[in-house]
Parts: C-alpha cells; sequence; structure tokens
C-alpha cells in the first residue's frame, strides 16, 4: 500500500491497550492532516483502532494485515 506516512511507529510485541495509547500520544504530537503510520502485532488492535476512528475526528486511510503484523495508515483529523 503507497500511503505516505509523515511518522511511522513500530509497537510490535506490546499487548492491548498500549498500542493504541501509543498510536494516540504520537497522533498528539502531529499536525492536522499528517498521517502517522503504525505497525502492530496485537490483534486486539484491529478493533481497537477501528473503534477508535469511529469515535475521533481521525481517519483510517490504509489496513493491511499479513501473517506477522497489522499496517494502519491514520490521518489526523
Amino acid at each position: 500500500m503507497e500511503i505516505n506516512a509523515d511518522i511511522e511507529i513500530d509497537l510490535s510485541g506490546l499487548q492491548c491497550p498500549m498500542p493504541l495509547l501509543k498510536a494516540k500520544l504520537a497522533l498528539n504530537s502531529m499536525n492536522s492532516s499528517q498521517v502517522l503510520k503504525v505497525v502492530a502485532t496485537d490483534p486486539s488492535s484491529e478493533k481497537d483502532f477501528h473503534m477508535f476512528a469511529d469515535q475521533t475526528d481521525h481517519q483510517i486511510l490504509g489496513f493491511q494485515k499479513d501473517d506477522s503484523a497489522y499496517y494502519y495508515w491514520i490521518k489526523k483529523g
């Protein structure tokens, strides 16, 4: 997936709720419309990140998963 990210964080190995909390901290430090790429390995992150986007003004531009990780491209609202 070709979405340019302004910041990328690798949260591999962290369990719920840490991936979402660390992503929120990263988004707080970003400017509106910037894109955060998150790499996570916790299966719960799929539900957590989509629910987070639904409840905030942030937008998931892209989502991908493979055998090793979940990838999110989140545009700050």
